[in-house]
Parts: structure tokens; C-alpha cells; sequence
């Protein structure tokens, strides 16, 4: 009988309640009640963000904007986005006229020229390479949200 004890105490180390360290799962109905759950955040702004987990050279974050963001390039990161609710256009590619280093790394500015128009909503999965401009677009009274996954290079 004692060595049946010391097996099922030995199991109960060996398998650990939880998740494991590093594993994160954001269920659809998470995802989808972004906008809600940031809104709150908003007070009296037309963007927000949350960091949602550092993972050493990969972060998320989830973001709600009710207004155009301005142009940027991250040298050594590139961005996934999902979209999870709302609509916008993403401009890509193209040169920031102006564009100022804002910090280590990263270029901003007000607007692209020579980019593309991608329009975007619930369900799209956004690819932005490192060195690339971007800009995502939200017309007036309109909103997006979406989970942005930066990846160090």
C-alpha cells in the first residue's frame, strides 16, 4: 500500500495542475468581446491597448481604435494582427514621408506614400514584415479591434 501512495504522490508532481508556462489559449468569445472589455479603457480617447503576454521575442497585445493610427516601421519586429471585430483599411508598403525614429527601432509618422489599400475585418490575419510601413485606417463613427502579435527578427 506504501508504495502505491508514494506512486500516486510522485504522479501528482509529475503532472501539475495549470497550464504549462508559456501556453496561452484566448477563446473565440474572448476575443470576440474585445471591444467591450477595452472600452472601458478608452476614457475619452480613440485608441487603447493591453498587453496580453511577453513571451520573450514574440508579445500580444489586444487593441481597440475609433480613429486612424499614424504611419510606422518597426526595423527589428513584424506584426501579426487578427482581427477580431469591426472593420478598417490596413495601407502597407510604400515610404513615410517625414517619418521621425520615435524610439530605438522604430519609425513614425502621419502618413504613407506609395502604399496599398487593404480593407480588413473580423476573421482576417494581417502579416507585416519588419522594415515594412503600415498604417491602419478607421473611418469616422467606425471602430476595430484586434489581438497584435509583435515578432522579434
Amino acid at each position: 500500500m506504501k508504495p502505491f501512495l508514494l506512486l500516486l504522490l510522485a504522479a501528482g508532481f509529475a503532472f501539475p495542475a495549470g497550464d504549462p508556462t508559456g501556453f496561452y489559449i484566448w477563446k473565440s468569445a474572448e476575443l470576440k468581446a474585445l471591444p467591450t472589455t477595452l472600452a472601458a479603457k478608452l476614457a475619452g480617447a480613440n485608441m487603447t491597448s493591453q498587453p496580453a503576454a511577453n513571451l520573450g521575442n514574440y508579445t500580444f497585445a489586444t487593441v481597440l481604435r475609433k480613429e486612424s493610427g499614424g504611419a510606422e516601421l518597426h526595423e527589428t519586429q513584424a506584426d501579426i494582427f487578427v482581427i477580431t471585430a469591426g472593420e478598417g483599411t490596413l495601407t502597407v508598403g510604400g515610404t513615410i514621408p517625414d517619418g521621425k525614429t520615435t524610439q530605438p527601432h522604430e519609425i513614425r509618422g502621419t502618413a504613407i506614400t506609395g502604399g496599398i489599400d487593404k480593407k480588413v475585418g473580423p476573421g482576417d490575419v494581417l502579416t507585416i514584415p519588419a522594415k515594412m510601413p503600415h498604417r491602419m485606417k478607421v473611418e469616422r463613427g467606425k471602430q476595430i479591434a484586434y489581438l497584435a502579435i509583435k515578432v522579434t527578427q
